[in-house]
């Protein structure tokens, strides 16, 4: 079935303001005027980009809307990085953030007829955790302030995802309790634990196996989960030098470069 005008108009904007790294100062239509027709623009997106998927980002909404309090968007290949420290791209001219993120590898597929995971379900089917930044950016500068049907419609606000290092023993340890902090040019810009992101980094992953299945979305075994801003959304700014810190052990670098 053939979109909307109004999808296709708005989806093409952003494929094209994306792939030509191109403002855009105001947004390509109307609003979505529900979380159903962002992510259908945002599905028409992903077959207009015709890029190849490595994960999903899981953001929150704050208010809930629609009585859901989370957000995805794809993550694509080509912007996942392993680097020790990267240069990661932002759309100057448009919105740029940079958060700290527990990631979560997939290592199993879901009965295809599942829709709905208990946590201990979902975490059985993850198989490493990582720590890692996710850079959030768009060409159009309000993404982040209009409301969760314009973040949703510009694939879920990402742009680029730093795997840093595994962490160990996961299994056995309460990631809620880590205490994460965020530094941009050496200044510790924020600070927060994942308990107090609803119910965490596989609660996280729970609400993206059932969004999935309800999108008739295949789940891919080494697909990443990025799990939601534990320190909050920090705007970066071309040159900036971003590090996020997990319990005083493990961190992750990059350095933001233009699009």
């Amino acid at each position: 079935m053939e979109p909307d005008k109004d999808i296709a108009r708005i989806a093409q904007a952003f494929v094209e303001a994306r792939r030509t790294a191109t403002a855009l100062p105001v947004y390509p239509g109307a609003f979505p005027r529900d979380l159903s027709h962002a992510y259908a623009v945002q599905d028409h997106a992903l077959v207009l980009a015709g890029r190849t998927v490595a994960g999903w980002k899981v953001g929150r909404i704050n208010p809930p809307a629609e009585g859901s309090d989370r957000l995805a968007g794809p993550i694509f290949v080509d912007q996942v990085t392993e680097a020790q420290h990267a240069d990661m791209p932002i759309f100057a001219d448009g919105f740029g953030a940079a958060e700290a993120e527990f990631l979560l590898r997939i290592g199993s597929i879901p009965d295809p007829a599942q829709r709905d995971f208990t946590i201990a379900q979902a975490r059985d089917l993850i198989d490493a955790v990582h720590v890692g930044i996710e850079i959030a950016s768009s060409p159009f500068p309000g993404i982040n302030t209009n409301g969760p049907t314009v973040t949703i419609s510009d694939f879920g606000n990402n742009n680029g995802l730093v795997v840093g290092a595994a962490i160990e023993g996961w299994r056995d340890t309460d990631l809620n309790c880590w205490p994460v902090a965020l530094y941009i040019d050496d200044v510790e810009i924020g600070a927060g634990v994942a308990a107090d992101m609803l119910d965490g980094p596989f609660g996280a992953a729970r609400f993206l196996f059932e969004h999935l299945a309800a999108r008739n979305i295949a789940v891919v075994p080494g697909q990443w989960i990025s799990t939601g801003a534990v320190t909050g959304v920090h705007p970066v700014a071309v040159g900036d030098r971003v590090e996020a810190r997990f319990d005083g052990r493990l961190s992750v670098h990059c350095t933001i470069t233009a699009q």
